[in-house]
């Protein structure tokens, strides 16, 4: 990223995010660790008073319930609501956002929904992020508007990879993304349990079999990272002729893992389409 762009995120003045929820918390609190934006820059919309004060005293943002006089003037407007009331928050706040970059991280809503919403000439930008963000190991898709420029695509790319890694897609390929990243960490945490519970079963404690389960996990992955190795390479060189990997691979497959896997993502891809219609 270059240095206009980095610029560009520390001068921010007027950051607004609807919405004081997990994934808006994450956003601004990884954020202000990166020293991406300054704290000073925030505004967080919340209706309930004990959240409000919770965040301004973790984070020392401003917060206020009064949605219109927070996007006044702003630079960028995130809206970090759930998908079912959107339309309701920003028909309630279209008339005062002037010229602010619209950032929406709304499971199945597309840009256009928005744009029509927010008037012609608006600026927005898609972004599904995911829950890790809230340990700074987020993944985030982020796909443009019509109107939005390629610097307001640096800028939000530059802002959500303070909270992981942030890609920029095609906004055709939001719903899969959605699936695979935005929903995918539920899928992760099933699978963590299962293995532990068939731990359990096998005669280990329930925190031996889940700390067995998470480490393993998370190695794998860093030694997929650290090698480039494809997935496929690594059941290979695990699972010796006869061995006991090869025999639970099979129980796996013959149980209809991968079609369950496919399923579930499809299911997810259905549901995120619905939810933009």
């Amino acid at each position: 990223m270059d240095n206009a762009v980095n610029d560009s995120t520390a001068s921010l003045r007027a950051f607004t995010v609807i919405g004081g929820g997990r994934m808006g918390e994450a956003i601004v609190k990884g954020l202000i660790d990166s020293g991406t934006v300054a704290a000073g820059a925030f505004t967080i919309v919340e209706p309930d008073a004990a959240r409000r004060q919770a965040l301004s005293s973790a984070y020392g943002v401003a917060c206020t319930n009064d949605g219109m006089e927070a996007v006044k003037g702003a630079e960028i407007v995130l809206l970090a609501v759930k998908p079912q009331i959107i339309d309701d928050v920003v028909s309630s706040l279209a008339s005062g956002m002037g010229q602010a970059l619209v950032i929406s991280i709304a499971a199945g809503i597309s840009c256009a929904r928005l744009e029509s919403q927010l008037g012609t000439g608006s600026r927005v930008v898609r972004v599904m992020p995911n829950t890790p963000a809230m340990v700074g190991s987020g993944m985030s898709v982020v796909s443009a508007g019509s109107e939005a420029s390629s610097a307001d695509m640096d800028m939000v790319v530059r802002l959500f990879s303070a909270i992981g890694e942030a890609i920029a897609l095609d906004e055709r390929y939001q719903d899969a993304a959605t699936a695979i990243s935005g929903s995918g960490p539920a899928y992760v945490a099933l699978f963590i349990d299962a293995l532990a519970r068939a731990g359990v079963r096998q005669g280990l404690s329930r925190d031996v079999a889940e700390a067995l389960a998470r480490q393993t996990l998370a190695g794998t992955v860093d030694l997929l990272e650290g090698t480039g190795m494809h997935p496929q390479q690594l059941i290979d060189g695990v699972s010796s002729p006869g061995g006991t990997t090869i025999a639970a691979i099979e129980a796996l497959e013959a149980g209809g893992f991968r079609t369950s896997v496919s399923a579930a993502v499809s299911a997810a891809v259905k549901r995120s389409k619905e939810l933009g219609s």
